[in-house]
């Protein structure tokens, strides 16, 4: 089990790792880069950070922020190769160590206690909890939004006939519209790092993630888009190419967030 050290210097046994910048930050915990770092009471440096998952010698959960992204990007991709890697961050580029996990995992460190929040000590902030997913929510709309964008494929087979884009003018949906007249305006006034961002898709494509208050979407800039809302539980709208959706997606791939 790989190792590292929190700021208090007690041994940390590894678990995962997730980067938090403003082009990659597990969309659960927020809308926005700002708003995840918000969160977990860090400053939204445009360099982002890693966060280091793991139990303590007593079990504790604690979330260890570095500031080397570059070393939590590395053993992300080993372990996704399902090579080995030793994370251990320097101490110098340790932002600080945060108790508990913002993220529900179901793994745990052998021969160490089940995993719990460490005892509170004074000045200590609030343990981190993973936001609650199981009932529809922010939490949820955007997980669902992360299942659509990974398995795109599956998603596209759904959609039989031709669907229409949502314009205002027409009969579509109002939510849909409501969406796609806020994406537009990020074109216009550029919206905190993080709300449009940019992954890799097959072919010249780019898969595009945006999102706004109540709202995801996720479309292919050579296809369509699938729209989820707050205020429509468990609801997927696609959304067709139509004249204007492709205009559209360009000028948000020209300013989305990408992977470095």
């Amino acid at each position: 089990m790989p190792t590292t050290e929190s700021a208090d210097n007690d041994q940390l046994f590894v678990l995962t790792a997730v980067l938090l910048t403003p082009a990659q930050f597990p969309s659960v915990l927020g809308d926005d880069y700002p708003e995840v770092c918000a969160g977990l009471g860090l400053e939204p440096y445009a360099e982002g950070y890693g966060l280091v998952l793991g139990q303590d010698g007593d079990g504790g959960r604690w979330t260890v922020v570095t500031e080397d992204v570059s070393l939590v990007a590395c053993a992300i991709a080993a372990w996704d190769c399902g090579m080995e890697y030793d994370l251990s961050p320097g101490e110098s580029s340790i932002v600080g160590a945060l108790p508990g996990w913002p993220l529900a995992l179901a793994v745990a460190a052998p021969g160490v206690p089940k995993p719990h929040d460490p005892e509170p000590q004074e000045g200590d902030p609030a343990p981190l909890t993973p936001p609650d997913a199981e009932e529809w929510g922010p939490a949820q709309r955007r997980l669902g939004a992360d299942e659509i964008a990974m398995q795109w494929a599956a998603w596209r087979e759904q959609v039989e006939g031709d669907v229409s884009f949502a314009d205002p003018g027409d009969e579509a949906h109002e939510g849909v519209r409501r969406v796609l007249a806020e994406a537009r305006g990020y074109v216009n006034e550029p919206p905190p790092p993080g709300r449009v961002r940019s992954s890799f898709a097959a072919g010249e494509a780019r898969t595009l993630r945006v999102d706004g208050p109540g709202w995801s979407m996720v479309a292919r800039t050579d296809d369509i888009a699938f729209v989820l809302l707050d205020d429509e539980p468990g609801e997927v709208h696609p959304v067709g190419r139509g004249p204007e959706l492709p205009g559209l997606l360009a000028s948000l791939e020209e300013l989305a967030e990408r992977p470095v």
